[in-house]
């Protein structure tokens, strides 16, 4: 069973940076698609950011310009570099991992990020 955990999180001030880190327990290289979600109270889980086995990137309109997605396939690590970080970032971030063949899909448990205006 593969295990994602998250790591970097913390409470920070509004224009502040964070490196959040995904550990997988195995190779990520075998997962065809990878990405950051997040999730604020009351919301939705949202797509943050992805990064395919070949290393293409694909963003949502608001995390265009201050994230920066990237994998390590050497050290079996996904990261998302936040920079000029706002209020509204708070957020819980999850980690995600996905196989097309067969079908899989994992998740991480999440690593909170706080922004204090």
């Amino acid at each position: 069973q593969v295990q994602l955990v998250e790591s970097g999180g913390g409470l920070v001030q509004a224009g502040g940076s964070l490196r959040l880190s995904c550990a997988a327990s195995g190779s990520i290289f075998s997962f065809d698609l990878m990405g950051w979600y997040r999730q604020s109270p009351g919301s939705q889980r949202e797509l943050v950011a992805t990064i395919t086995k070949g290393g293409s990137t694909n963003y949502a309109d608001s995390a265009k310009g201050r994230f920066t997605i990237s994998r390590d396939n050497a050290q079996n690590t996904l990261y998302l570099q936040i920079n000029s970080l706002k209020p509204e970032d708070t957020a819980v971030y999850y980690c995600n991992a996905q196989k097309y063949l067969p079908p899989r899909n994992y998740w991480g448990q999440g690593t909170q990020v706080t922004v204090s205006s």
